[in-house]
């Protein structure tokens, strides 16, 4: 079988990077595939997710591949990775007890659409356990209060790695985590939330639309940080409402935007096309 890598770059803009590149890796007898490029001519910084195959049996092989790369690149502070193309992260899904979006991840996953391994799910309720374990993946009731949080936590942390999971994704998890869960998991936990944020905070967003008349609902996924609600995004959607949307609709509405949102933030981490970019994110979608 060819084999099939993804490489993903990002590094201070300078002529040259593409060639110095793609020369590389036509020496190591690798074709490339599909190519995206960006460059942030605010920050000065160039971001490149390359897709490459084996030509024959003599192209390099992928651990001497990334140590040629390194000695590359040894000169300049380059964010960069080479990876199997088919490497599925693991992931550990948290839910409380709105079931929406970890029923699309599980269906999407089971469907085989979203390029993970759900190794786990967390809750700090049972709501969830007959509808996770209906997809044989096990289920851990992690009961939380003010005063046990930071045992919950390591109890998460536990989860993940004994299962060696890569990603822990919120699907509507109501809790918020420490600033010392966040920065253990700094590039390695999403969160979905409804995009009213901050205009609408606190319990009964939809609600709190409906009171205001608003004219489009729509969720926002982002990497979590310390801040919250505030990490880098990676994507967006909403959709047009009307006056004579009820509170209920919109719920239901909110809902559906939500569960997208979720999929497709956590299918392009999954890919790699999801860079980093200060507080915000270079996204090489589909």
């Amino acid at each position: 079988m060819t084999q099939r890598l993804v490489l993903t770059l990002s590094s201070p803009d300078r002529h040259g990077i593409v060639a110095d590149v793609t020369a590389f890796l036509a020496q190591h007898n690798y074709n490339i595939e599909e190519s995206s490029q960006f460059e942030d001519r605010q920050e000065k910084r160039f971001f490149m997710r390359t897709e490459l195959a084996a030509v024959n049996d003599s192209a390099t092989a992928l651990e001497t591949l990334k140590a040629g790369f390194e000695q590359l690149t040894q000169d300049e502070p380059m964010v960069w990775q080479i990876s199997p193309l088919n490497d599925r992260p693991k992931v550990v899904l948290a839910v409380s007890r709105w079931g929406h979006c970890l029923n699309n991840m599980l269906h999407k996953w089971k469907a085989g659409s979203l390029p993970i391994d759900i190794v786990a799910v967390v809750s700090n309720h049972n709501d969830m356990r007959d509808l996770v374990e209906w997809y044989n993946v096990p289920y851990h009731h992690l009961p939380v209060t003010k005063d046990t949080k930071a045992e919950q936590e390591a109890q998460i942390l536990s989860i993940m790695e004994q299962t060696q999971a890569d990603l822990l994704v919120l699907a509507r998890y109501m809790q918020i985590l420490s600033n010392e869960l966040c920065e253990k998991l700094s590039g390695r936990a999403i969160n979905i939330h409804h995009s009213f944020l901050p205009g609408f905070k606190g319990a009964k967003p939809y609600h709190q639309a409906y009171d205001r008349g608003v004219k489009l609902i729509g969720a926002t996924a982002h990497y979590v940080t310390s801040d919250l609600d505030e990490g880098p995004i990676i994507e967006q959607e909403v959709e047009r409402v009307s006056h004579s949307n009820t509170p209920e609709q919109l719920v239901e509405i909110g809902h559906d935007i939500e569960s997208v949102v979720l999929y497709r933030a956590v299918r392009w981490h999954a890919e790699r096309r999801v860079l980093l970019n200060g507080h915000r994110t270079v996204v090489f979608r589909r």
